[in-house]
């Protein structure tokens, strides 16, 4: 499966959000990653419908939407009304993962499930075909600009083989500390779609770092 870049608009300037989505899709990003926050489940608070809807005026690009947040079910309506493409929870906070991914489908979109990097892979082996998009995180979820754990290669090799065992088509994403010198190895180990917020549009040419990214990505040893 070819690489997909997703720019995270976490890192965007808002007062500049129209333009630097326009950069974005300019650059070949292929869908434009959304984190929502709610100060409970991580330590930060982000963005609502309203911005999705905003986002969605603004591009024809699909919206990967990742709830950080508590009760996530509550949010699924609204945010598949303002267009969201692609509704990503966490097993953290999701004792009915079954039911909340069959509402997300219901609704419209995808579903996608993510993990904590502490959290084992195990928690979604009965739901790995039904998963539209799997997230591992890299970094502890709340805020931008973290360093790559490590460790997180390995986990994202065992996901890959959990999704092929279960005949899945679900993308694998990698979201955290992603920049050209750590998607190389998330891309070996079986990833196809990788997050980015600060390493593009703190670039001095952000337009031109997705293309990098995406290149690096491909890159043989």
């Amino acid at each position: 499966m070819p690489t997909k870049i997703a720019p995270s608009i976490l890192s965007a300037d808002f007062a500049r959000l129209a333009d630097e989505i326009a950069m974005c899709e300019a650059g070949g990003a292929d869908m434009i990653h959304v984190d929502v926050m709610d100060g409970r489940f991580v330590p930060n608070l982000t963005f609502g419908a309203k911005v999705i809807d905003a986002v969605r005026r603004c591009t024809a690009l699909p919206i990967d939407v990742h709830l950080m947040v508590v009760e996530p079910e509550r949010y699924f309506d609204d945010f598949a009304k303002a267009g969201a493409n692609v509704c990503t929870i966490h097993v953290e906070v999701s004792p009915h993962l079954d039911r909340q991914l069959a509402r997300i489908k219901e609704l419209g979109m995808q579903a996608g499930a993510t993990l904590n990097p502490a959290t084992p892979l195990v928690t979604l082996e009965e739901v790995a075909r039904d998963l539209d998009l799997l997230l591992i995180m890299s970094v502890n979820p709340g805020f931008g600009g973290q360093r790559f754990l490590e460790y997180s290669v390995d986990k994202i090799a065992r996901a890959r083989r959990m999704l092929d065992a279960a005949g899945s088509r679900a993308l694998l994403e990698v979201d955290g500390g992603i920049t050209r010198d750590t998607i190389l190895r998330c891309r070996r180990a079986g990833a196809d779609t990788f997050v980015a917020g600060n390493a593009i549009f703190a670039a001095a040419d952000p337009r031109a770092e997705i293309a990098a990214l995406r290149n690096a990505s491909l890159e043989t040893a």
